[in-house]
């Protein structure tokens, strides 16, 4: 899964997503609006031309850059700003751009657990490229928020520890899953199942510009839910440090696991991994729900329900946001109409418009 962090340039300007109910975690509130984009709306930015700025060594990129592009779903039309950042200052320096030009701005990944509106962002995306990784002593590796989680996974199996089995197959940087605390269902207990298991601390830049370093024993972790969700003046994740033990069957579960991935998910077509977080303390999960309810192979446009695993929605190639929103609306609907249950979104919704709505409570 994907992650990713959303924040805007102030915690007083009005949210990048609409909330759910306020019984949800803060980063669930981060889900779907009740106001949806016209289907055959123009983009809000043109995309003719390329325009660039440049500021303390940044090559800002102006209403050119196609979300589409930088998220796996493959939806998603132009932002106002895009930057890449490849180093801690580059990433403070963005964020100081967009504060001091009152632009609002979003740190992403590899997009994974990300929905762009066809019609783009108003806004500045900044793309986190900061993708180092050290090996502090055995077993202790620090990644870059930017590194990827399935290479940090593959990586630390192959040279045998253990902790990371499950990172290998989902896509996503370390800083995504780290926030969102990523991890795999299963139903043994073979292998560690949540990136927290493996945290020793997180390093991170605060809104006001300033660096810290938060060690696990300072931090709490839940299903898909972290304290970064709660931080009002984070403004991203720098780095991650894990702590795995030495296992001489790291790599043959690692590998058991790719197998089965590759068996039940449909990891050869544009998804955003896992769309809905399983309800708590049912015993069933959200994929079994909506196959229940008989909509695996269900569609709406270019969105349809994977036949392989039902919590993936996959873009056939001409889905638009739209689609997906709609398909989306749909499934909680026929669950909630069949089973009661209200399924909760993990993936999030970028509003294109978003500043000049009040979604806040």
């Amino acid at each position: 899964m994907e992650i990713n962090f959303p924040f805007s340039t102030s915690r007083q300007n009005p949210s990048l997503m609409l909330p759910t109910p306020p019984t949800f975690t803060k980063m669930a509130s981060m889900a779907f609006p009740v106001v949806q984009s016209p289907r055959n709306s123009t983009p809000i930015f043109s995309s003719n031309k390329e325009q660039t700025q440049n500021w303390n060594a940044l090559k800002f990129v102006r209403g050119k850059k196609l979300l589409k592009d930088l998220s796996t779903w493959g939806i998603g039309g132009p932002c106002n700003y895009f930057v890449q950042v490849f180093h801690q200052t580059h990433l403070l320096s963005a964020i100081r751009y967009c504060r001091e030009f009152s632009i609002p701005y979003v740190v992403i990944g590899k997009g994974s657990n990300c929905l762009f509106d066809d019609l783009g962002f108003d806004g500045c995306v900044i793309q986190n490229q900061i993708d180092f990784l050290e090996r502090m002593e055995p077993g202790v590796y620090r990644a870059g928020s930017g590194f990827r989680f399935n290479h940090l996974g593959s990586l630390s199996c192959n040279e045998g520890f253990t902790g990371l089995e499950f990172a290998a197959g989902i896509p996503g940087t370390v800083g995504g899953a780290t926030y969102m605390n990523a991890g795999a269902n299963g139903q043994d207990d073979l292998f560690l199942k949540e990136t927290a298991n493996v945290i020793e601390s997180v390093d991170i830049v605060t809104t006001e510009g300033n660096f810290r370093t938060l060690n696990r024993i300072d931090l709490t972790f839940g299903y898909r839910s972290s304290s970064f969700q709660d931080m009002d003046n984070l403004a991203a994740i720098v780095a991650a440090t894990f702590r795995l033990e030495r296992s001489g069957s790291a790599k043959k579960r690692q590998q058991e696991l790719l197998k089965r991935r590759r068996a039940t998910q449909p990891v050869n077509e544009r998804s955003a991994g896992s769309v809905f977080r399983n309800p708590v303390n049912l015993g069933v999960s959200a994929a079994e729900l909506i196959d229940k309810a008989g909509l695996k192979g269900c569609s709406i446009g270019g969105a349809m329900v994977s036949n392989i695993h039902a919590n993936f929605l996959v873009n056939n190639g001409a889905s638009t946001s739209q689609d997906m929103l709609s398909l989306i609306a749909l499934v909680k609907d026929k669950v909630d109409s069949k089973f009661g249950v209200e399924l909760e979104e993990e993936v999030l919704y970028f509003h294109p418009y978003w500043k000049y709505a009040n979604w806040e409570r």
